[in-house]
């Protein structure tokens, strides 16, 4: 039964992908705060001598942030659509964010104006993307997101960044709700345990959508 509904999925998906000027490469929360070996949390987990998140931040370092750089470059010549989701509070008592989410916001300096809130350097936008701030888990909950994919006429959803079990799975799944065709890149994701990452993408590819690696998007897109 598993293996018929993930054929399904990759069936429905890949009958929607005919014009790559219909999608978007959505890169979500790749900040500072929790997206960066220099940023807020990796200072934090040094300090405290922690090695809980040496695997996501070595992830990163080599196959985040570089697949991430040519997935943007592909997909701009494509046509497509680049848009970044950060994830943060606007005021900085954090009293703007979830209650389950404002001591982790505070303890990470992760509010408007402040560099752990910045998408980092390395993948920084261009005039004209969209930039989208969400305080919840997945981006649909708390922004216009929907809102602005429909008038974007993006129709096919390509998704990275971090953590892959918590805020790209979460988007990614709310998305698929809303009838969008969804791809998760696999290795252009990251989170803090390598059997998180590795079971969220196996759940999601069973019905919510596909799951490709950097290369074969390349391949779709070009």
């Amino acid at each position: 039964m598993t293996q018929i509904m993930g054929d399904y999925v990759k069936q429905f998906n890949a009958e929607r992908i005919t014009d790559p000027a219909r999608s978007a490469l959505v890169i979500i929360d790749m900040q500072y705060a929790t997206g960066h070996h220099t940023g807020a949390l990796a200072q934090k987990m040094k300090a405290e001598e922690n090695s809980v998140t040496d695997w996501r931040f070595e992830r990163i370092e080599t196959l985040v942030i570089p697949n991430n750089q040519r997935l943007i470059k592909v997909m701009r010549a494509a046509g497509g659509k680049v848009i970044y989701i950060t994830i943060g509070a606007a005021l900085a008592d954090c009293s703007d964010a979830p209650v389950h989410m404002r001591s982790f916001f505070a303890s990470l300096g992760n509010y408007e104006g402040q560099s752990a809130h910045q998408i980092i350097d390395e993948l920084a936008p261009e005039p004209g993307d969209p930039i989208v701030r969400k305080t919840s888990m997945g981006a649909f909950a708390s922004t216009g997101l929907d809102h602005l994919l429909r008038a974007l006429d993006r129709e096919h959803l390509f998704m990275t960044g971090v953590s892959t079990n918590m805020c790209v799975e979460t988007t990614a799944r709310e998305a698929a709700d809303r009838g969008y065709a969804v791809t998760l890149v696999e290795d252009a994701c990251a989170t803090t345990h390598k059997e998180l990452h590795e079971g969220t993408l196996r759940n999601f590819g069973r019905f919510f959508g596909t799951v490709r690696s950097t290369d074969e998007v390349i391949k779709i897109l070009s």
